[in-house]
Order: C-alpha cells, then sequence, then structure tokens
C-alpha cells in the first residue's frame, strides 16, 4: 500500500507512539485487505467502549494511546456498559463502575466526544451523502452506507479509534464503488409496517443471502425508527453493511436479476425464531437507542400508569436532552420506567439479574440471548408497554 512521505513519517514515530500504532494498524489492515493507498475521512465512530467487552487489557491500551493521541476529526462513541450519571441506579456495581470511567475519560483525553451511543446521526456526529467515514457499530454502518449514502466499512475499534486519530482510513471494501453495487434482489411481499416487522424482515433477508447486498422492493412507506430497526438486524443476523430499498435510498446501483421473496410466512417464522420466553421480568426498547418520535410514543402510553417489570428505556444524551425539555422523560419515570443513557442491553453487565426479556428489537433479541443468557420475547412498542404495566406478555 503506497504511503506519503509524511505518512511514512508517522510510521517511523515522528508524531508520537499513538499516532505510530494507529498508522501501524491502518497499514495492516490496508495490506490485508489490498488497500491501494489510505484516504481522507471526515467522521468516526468508535465501538469497544463497555468495560464489559474491554476488560483491563482493552483499558490499558485505551490510557497507553491516550498518552500522546489527539482525534484529528469529529468521533463519537459507542455505548459503554452503563450510565454516567445515573449507574447506580441502574443496579450497576461500583468497581465496574469505576473502570467504565477510566474508560470514558481516555477516550475524552484524545478528544473524543462521549456521545455513547449507537445512533451518532441523531447526536451530531451527521456525515452527509459521499463523505468518507470510519465507524463501528454495525446497525450505524449499515444507516451510514444505506440511508445517508456515505462510505464506510465496518470498523473494529482499534482501526477505528487509529483513523481518528490520524484522520485516515484504508481504501478498499465499501469505499470503493464496485463494492456497493446490490447483488441480489428481494421482493418483500409481506406486510411490514412496526419496529418489530422491520426487524423480522432484516432477520429474513439476513438468514436468506448473509452478506450480500439487497436491492429490496415492496416497501414503499418507512419511518427512520423502522430504518434504524432494519438496519440493526439485517447486519445482526446476516452480516452486510449495505442495503438498497427501491424509491427510498439515495445510492445508485445496477438491479440483480436474481430474485428472492419474503413472504408473510417468513415474518412469522421470524418471530418465532426470536421468542422462546413467556413473561419478562426485564422489558428493554432502545437497540439501537430510541429516537425522540419513539420517546414520544412510549411517553403516551405509559402516561398515567405505573410499570410491573424493570423496563428501561434507552437513548443518547442528546435524544434525552430534547426528551427532557418536551416532558416526555418525566412523563415516562412517572411510571416507575428508566431512562438509561449511554448504554444498552447489548454492552451492560445484565447476565444473571434478569429471567426473560421483551423488547421490540430483533437485535436486542440476539445480544439477549447470547450476551445475557436471556430467554426473549420480540413484539410492538405497545405489546412490550403493556408487559410492562400488567408483566403478564399478550405479543404475538
Amino acid at each position: 500500500m503506497y504511503l506519503s512521505k509524511e505518512q511514512e513519517k508517522i510510521l517511523n514515530g515522528d508524531r508520537g507512539h499513538a499516532a505510530k500504532k494507529s498508522m501501524e494498524i491502518l497499514t495492516a489492515l490496508g495490506d490485508i485487505y489490498g488497500a491501494d493507498r489510505l484516504i481522507p475521512i471526515t467522521s468516526v465512530q468508535v465501538a469497544g467502549v463497555s468495560y464489559h467487552n474491554l476488560g483491563d487489557a482493552g483499558l490499558e491500551f485505551l490510557e497507553e494511546m491516550a498518552r500522546d493521541g489527539k482525534a484529528v476529526v469529529k468521533t463519537t462513541l459507542n455505548p459503554a456498559g452503563m450510565d454516567l450519571e445515573d449507574w447506580e441506579g441502574l443496579g450497576i456495581d461500583a468497581e465496574f463502575a469505576k473502570k467504565q470511567i477510566r474508560v470514558v475519560q481516555a477516550f475524552v483525553k484524545m478528544g473524543i466526544s462521549p456521545a455513547l451511543t449507537c445512533t451518532p446521526y441523531l447526536a451530531g456526529n451527521d456525515p452527509k451523502f459521499g463523505e468518507h467515514i470510519a465507524w463501528s457499530e454495525s446497525s450505524a454502518v449499515v444507516y451510514a452506507n444505506s440511508i445517508i449514502g456515505a462510505y464506510t466499512n465496518r470498523e473494529g475499534g482499534p482501526s477505528a479509534l487509529s483513523s481518528a486519530l490520524l484522520g485516515l482510513t484504508p481504501n478498499y471494501g465499501l469505499h470503493l464503488e464496485e463494492n456497493r453495487q446490490a447483488t441480489r434482489k428481494v421482493k418483500a411481499s409481506a406486510t411490514i409496517s412496526s419496529i418489530s416487522e422491520f426487524g423480522a424482515l432484516g432477520y429474513a433477508i439476513g438468514k436468506a443471502i448473509g452478506s450480500e447486498i439487497p436491492y429490496i422492493t415492496g416497501i414503499h412507506e418507512v419511518r427512520l425508527s423502522e430504518l434504524k430497526s432494519l438496519c440493526a438486524s439485517i447486519a445482526t443476523f446476516g452480516g452486510t453493511a449495505m442495503f438498497h430499498i427501491e424509491g427510498v435510498t439515495p445510492n445508485k446501483t445496477t438491479v440483480p436479476n436474481e430474485e428472492i421473496e419474503i413472504t408473510q410466512k417468513d415474518i412469522e417464522n421470524a418471530f418465532a425464531s426470536l421468542t422462546d420466553g413467556k413473561d419478562p421480568d426485564f422489558i428493554s426498547l432502545g437497540c439501537p437507542h430510541c429516537s425522540i418520535e419513539e420517546v414520544e410514543k412510549i411517553a403516551s402510553l405509559l402516561s398515567g400508569k405505573k410499570v410491573k417489570v424493570e423496563t428501561w428505556i434507552t437513548l443518547s444524551r442528546a435524544v434525552k436532552g430534547q426528551a427532557d425539555r418536551l416532558g416526555y422523560t418525566k412523563a415516562i419515570r412517572a411510571s416507575g420506567a428508566k431512562i438509561a443513557c449511554d448504554t444498552c442491553l447489548a454492552v451492560a453487565p445484565l447476565t444473571g439479574r434478569f429471567r426473560c426479556l421483551a423488547t421490540n428489537s430483533a437485535k436486542g433479541c440476539y445480544y439477549g440471548r447470547g450476551n445475557n443468557k436471556f430467554k426473549t420475547l420480540i413484539g410492538s412498542t405497545e405489546e412490550c408497554m403493556s408487559a410492562a404495566v400488567t408483566g403478564k406478555w399478550k405479543g404475538g
């Protein structure tokens, strides 16, 4: 891979340890994937923030990089393992909290914004169409490529951090137009109209075509919250980092000839596959983090009611600020439900605390099972809030 003279100097240590380490990581990545050069980027989103996932080795690496590393482009963080302001209220251990705070402090020392969200596009990190970026979180990567029309591979935590400190990324994969073309046509003939149904659609497509890039037809009306759900599930269950929806997404692509169909039966099977629990003792909405429209709906569903089940509404601190001003968080908290910023069920240390999770998120089911050994239930936002209030699951 070609390096400019300035980049070679960085590799030789002329800009300090963190920059040298970052260049080593990016050049190794570029060599592995056959990149011809490094290209400039405008935005970074770094995953690998929760101490639950990092452990002491990850914390030591970050503190080492923070000694002289400084971000040179707009950079935000993925969720941490806890709400930084209300970790005690959410039942987080004090020793875990101490280590998690050190992780975030290391990132902040490097000039990185502690947005702590999997929806950075709702929290000020909003690249434009055609910009090259380096994002990590799988659902955000799919959203950036597919909905915004930015260009990013799915970065690992170290490579994203390296890009933040250098403002560069290797030129391969989805940074190249020829790799962004649809490879399979998918006809959605089922009725898809809710967050959970779009999650089931992503599950069905992902299981059917894996990491191929689909060109999806049959979807005519879709809201941001539903797009978030589709992005999350198609990445989780298939591994793709991009899709096209006819008449919805902004990218140009050739339309593949080979077509598969996702039927109502496929959606029903997806719901069945994601359901193995009975009555929940933990309800969590916001995987990916809730938008302000979702928070408004949740507040209206809980208004004047009291929850009987531990209920978390997870969202970015940026969206919480909007919800505070509009009175939504007050209404939610009055019901006994909890607002959880900075974190989510996928990265918080919840193993052993709950038995059965109910959520409207297909991705939430996947991580609830895999990370925390929960039984899971998936249904609409209305079904989840009804269960929160009654303690009984009446979902489909």
